[in-house]
């Protein structure tokens, strides 16, 4: 699979007017709308709707990643405020998981307003716990990494700090502040690990309505984890978009998992372009297993790794049986590793068949996804979704997109 050299970021811009930019979900979740791409045509539906309208046996992967309250504010004594935005952890592990269930010292890489204002001082925050107060401090200890070093004396986790202090972190395009029912709708009804900065929005509606109405329909679904990271709003801004620096984001598949993964049948649709890039990055790993004859091999994708030369190109079904058999030989029933998996037009899918996924923004890297999938048709579906009124972006409405 050879890249082309160039991709112009401007043929996947389009007009996005700001009224169709859904501020808010819609209420109750699952009443959003659902266009239906399918055999080369596509039609308006609902949500409602969506166990219908999947192929027969059809396997859904879902992204259980949990939003966490990563936007911290700190006040120094002058009283100039300091944002602290949790991006990625550096100890005591990077593994996400790990450190957000640490009861002693962690080390953060961030974004940090007000930058300039903070010296390096050791700033203090009261946590309000039940009964008493707490303090967590946080001290700037690698100003060129933004790295920030979090202490605090009480018998709690990191997660349960930030839940007490911090503020769920909208996407910036929604241009408003967080409010309490936030915390709520801007999270998967089947969220369970803590760790994302952003959510898998695909998922958002979901409800137990349309669980009950998949199982009924005989449509199957597992669960995998990419924790969504900060750099997914980031458009491209490079002329070409081959030249666009991919963020990393981190990806937990339980041994279970791919060994339903090989039984499975039927099609295999991910909920989310996160679902989407997590499954497409295990098949590579699966690569690296068979060319690779190391003991231990690391689960790193690298931006660029689809489109370089393999002497074995082995088929779904295989590269699944070599992680399961690398996984068996390593005794282990977890694999944790990094993406920065980068799709674009051109791209050969090897597991996944169709998507589930809200609108995305003009000029960006999950819209060259969306093209990879289903080629220039995006033009005409976003057209037809404009003119139909259709919400964009994270609340707004949902596409099953099927080439």
């Amino acid at each position: 699979m050879i890249p082309p050299k160039e991709i112009l970021i401007e043929d996947y811009n389009y007009l996005l007017p700001e009224a169709l930019i859904a501020k808010y979900p819609i209420n109750p979740r699952d009443s959003s709308k659902l266009l239906v791409y399918k055999k080369g045509f596509f039609k308006s539906s609902l949500f409602l709707n969506l166990a219908d309208e999947l192929p027969l046996n059809t396997h859904l992967v879902f992204n259980n990643t949990k939003v966490i309250p990563a936007r911290l504010y700190f006040q120094k004594k002058t009283g100039a405020l300091i944002e602290v935005f949790l991006l990625e952890p550096s100890f005591p592990s990077n593994i996400i998981s790990q450190v957000m269930e640490s009861e002693e010292k962690v080390i953060w890489h961030c974004m940090i307003g007000n930058k300039k204002k903070w010296k390096g001082e050791i700033l203090e925050l009261i946590i309000p716990m039940t009964g008493k107060e707490e303090s967590v401090f946080a001290e700037l200890i690698d100003r060129d990494e933004n790295k920030v070093a979090f202490t605090w004396k009480a018998k709690i986790s990191f997660a349960e700090i930030v839940k007490a202090i911090g503020e769920i972190p909208l996407p910036p395009y929604l241009n408003r502040k967080t409010e309490a029912a936030d915390l709520e709708t801007y999270q998967t009804v089947y969220s369970k690990i803590d760790g994302a900065v952003a959510a898998p929005t695909a998922g958002l509606h979901f409800t137990e309505r349309i669980f009950e109405k998949l199982k009924i329909n005989n449509i199957h679904s597992s669960y995998i984890t990419l924790h969504v990271g900060a750099g997914t709003f980031q458009p491209v801004k490079t002329e070409n978009a081959l030249e666009h620096h991919m963020h990393s984001e981190q990806i937990v598949f339980e041994k279970d998992f791919i060994g339903n993964l090989i039984g499975n049948k039927g099609p295999v649709i991910p909920v989310g372009t996160t679902s989407m890039r997590s499954l497409e990055s295990l098949y590579w790993f699966g690569v690296k297993v068979l060319n690779e004859n190391l003991e231990t091999i690391p689960f790193k994708i690298e931006k660029l790794d689809p489109y370089k030369s393999y002497e074995k190109m082995p088929s779904k079904l295989e590269s699944l049986q070599a992680i399961l058999n690398y996984m068996t030989k390593k005794r282990i029933d977890k694999l944790i590793g990094d993406t920065e998996i980068y799709i674009f037009p051109g791209y050969s899918f090897k597991i996944c068949d169709g998507l589930i996924t809200n609108f995305h923004q003009p000029k960006s890297t999950l819209l060259l996804l969306v093209s990879a999938l289903i080629g220039d048709t995006w033009k005409e579906i976003y057209d037809f979704a404009k003119e139909k009124k259709y919400r964009f972006l994270s609340y707004g409405d949902s596409s099953l997109l099927l080439p």
